[in-house]
């Protein structure tokens, strides 16, 4: 199947017009395009709008000897309109469970951040990066892109207020065993999708992961 799936390339779309409409922390933009179809052919050209923002590195801290994990949690104004349109408000909260992350600096590698952000807001020191996944976060409407890695770390006493002050960042970060991160996973306490991808990830990799981390001990 995957043999006869149909190929495009940068060849199979224009791009007519690009007109910023807004730019902040994020770009807002405005794209007249076309693009070729599978039955062949072209659109009529499409008027889609678009938030360009930097792309993102999150990590999952993860400590292979007490088989712990590092979660944050922090109020995200996104969740705002699901928590005041849900007919049990009490049920919501725009206070998120998440993992580390952060966006990357000019010239800056997604490793070097994942290292950054651990440290920033979670005071983890990873001694080591274990690839994940990356993928687009939400290409109906944004070009956000994410770089997701565990990191191996020592959690023994990470629990506490992080969060650099010149941004106002107010970071709740705690240690849980690995088991009890999948449940609250399982029971849909866990809303944002990269720390759903690295934990299934970790439940899925766990055994193998801790061997091989457990190995160079």
């Amino acid at each position: 199947m995957i043999d006869k799936t149909p190929t495009f390339t940068a060849d199979d779309f224009e791009i007519v017009d690009r007109k910023v409409l807004h730019e902040g922390i994020f770009r807002y933009v405005h794209y007249h395009l076309k693009h070729r179809l599978f039955k062949g052919g072209w659109t009529p050209i499409l008027s889609r709008e678009l938030v360009e923002r930097t792309s993102a590195a999150g990590i999952l801290p993860y400590d292979p000897i007490l088989d712990l994990v590092v979660l944050i949690m922090q109020f995200r104004p996104g969740a705002i309109t699901s928590v005041i349109k849900n007919p049990h408000p009490a049920k919501m909260s725009p206070w998120l469970i998440e993992i580390v992350a952060g966006v990357l600096g000019k010239e800056e590698l997604p490793a070097e951040v994942a290292f950054r952000e651990a440290q920033e807001e979670a005071g983890c020191r990873v001694s080591e990066l274990y690839p994940i996944h990356d993928y687009f976060v939400s290409p109906g409407g944004s070009d956000e892109y994410i770089h997701l890695y565990c990191g191996r770390i020592d959690a023994k006493g990470i629990e506490g207020l992080h969060g650099l002050e010149e941004e106002n960042e107010d970071i709740y970060a705690f240690a849980l065993p690995a088991d009890e991160a999948f449940e609250l996973m399982r029971q849909g306490k866990i809303k944002t999708a990269p720390a759903l991808v690295a934990l299934q990830w970790l439940q899925i990799n766990r055994g193998f992961l801790r061997d091989f981390w457990l190995k160079k001990t």
